[in-house]
């Protein structure tokens, strides 16, 4: 049997994360049971991660340390599936250690796999220390 695959969009994790819609947080949870118990499988994109961490971050005022913790603990959950899950979790880390935003984060998570061609500073920095 093959598994059931759902891709998440970011409104679902925050009225998970958040529990301030009732109704949707209701029906976030009824989904993410399901995932957590093995019935499906929730595909989580870095896009959505990002957009997470912006909403967290600009809308609700998280303190990033809180943010990079909750995210990382929720991703790490059974039954979800990140877009390259170990640079998505590498990146949460940098996000609480660095004055970078989420997407800068990435990049500099992906310099170790790859060559990363860039003029922002704050990367560049971040760079030089992997």
């Amino acid at each position: 049997m093959q598994e059931r695959r759902s891709l998440v969009d970011a409104n679902v994790i925050l009225r998970y994360l958040l529990k301030d819609d009732q109704r949707l947080y209701r029906m976030a949870g009824e989904f993410f049971r399901e995932v957590f118990s093995g019935k499906r499988v929730a595909v989580v994109l870095q896009s959505v991660v990002a957009e997470v961490v912006y909403v967290l971050i600009k809308v609700y005022r998280i303190p990033r340390m809180e943010v990079s913790e909750v995210l990382s603990e929720f991703l790490a959950a059974r039954g979800l599936k990140i877009q390259d899950k170990v640079i998505t979790l590498e990146a949460l880390r940098l996000f609480a250690e660095k004055n970078l935003d989420f997407v800068d984060c990435l990049i500099c998570a992906y310099g170790r796999e790859m060559e990363v061609v860039s003029f922002d500073k704050g990367v560049l920095k971040c760079l030089e220390k992997r």
